[in-house]
């Protein structure tokens, strides 16, 4: 395989609306979702065909940099790769339509904890400044879990340069498929215990979440809330994932 899939998804990703994409995700109320648990659910990204073809990749090795056996490093259980350049042309057309959408929130973000917001209008330049500062690899990845395995809670964070947000899409069936799996994040809230958020990944929909942290408002005012994720324990069948990661690695 080259890297490339023919018309896995709409030729027309996102329309020009200013909050709706083609596929029917309200930005606005997912932008409001985001701000009170930290992630949110797109409308359906990828159809079935296409679910199923970005998990036949798994098994083209030559489109991958590494693959990363989770018992290995102690990061849980499963397996997941990161694609190598040239990303597949779906994944490089998720990521860069995505993008856009994504930026307003992540500089509203950035705006509420006055933070610097250096993210560019342009996927392909905020990616060129990755490159400037060293982080070269690219961090799209398809997770495969399979019984008994989890992701422990973690962040993806692969140099100084983040993208506070990324996108987890479903490539199978819960319930059908495998059962178990729930995507998990826990939050670190100021001044107050953690609080956890399960989610069922719905196949061929996105799952937004924070990448590092979210500002959270409290009585002084807002204050960033450390987040990680992790996928619980699989039960039985088979999970695939694939994940777009907005910033490159070292």
């Amino acid at each position: 395989m080259n890297g490339t899939m023919s018309a896995p998804v709409s030729d027309t990703l996102f329309d020009a609306a200013p909050q709706t994409d083609a596929f029917g995700t309200d930005w606005t109320a997912l932008g409001d979702e985001l701000d009170a648990h930290g992630c949110a659910l797109t409308a359906r990204l990828l159809d079935d065909e296409a679910c199923r073809a970005v998990t036949a990749l798994y098994d083209e090795p030559g489109l991958f940099r590494s693959t990363v056996d989770m018992a290995r490093h102690r990061f849980g259980s499963g397996q997941y790769r990161y694609f190598d350049h040239p990303l597949p042309d779906v994944v490089a057309d998720l990521r860069a339509a995505l993008y856009p959408r994504l930026l307003p929130i992540a500089r509203t973000w950035a705006a509420r904890l006055g933070r610097p917001a250096p993210w560019p209008d342009d996927l392909d330049d905020w990616l060129a400044m990755c490159h400037d500062a060293g982080q070269l690899r690219p961090t799209p990845l398809v997770l495969r879990y399979g019984p008994g395995d989890w992701n422990a809670l973690h962040r993806d964070l692969y140099g100084d340069l983040v993208f506070p947000l990324q996108v987890v899409i479903g490539l199978d069936e819960p319930g059908a498929d495998y059962t178990g799996g729930e995507f998990m994040l826990v939050e670190q809230r100021p001044r107050a215990q953690s609080r956890g958020t399960s989610v069922t990944l719905p196949r061929g929909h996105g799952l937004v979440f924070t990448t590092r942290d979210r500002p959270v408002r409290g009585a002084r005012g807002w204050s960033a809330a450390p987040v990680r994720h992790g996928v619980s324990t699989v039960r039985g069948g088979r999970r695939h994932a694939l994940g777009l990661v907005f910033h490159d690695a070292t």
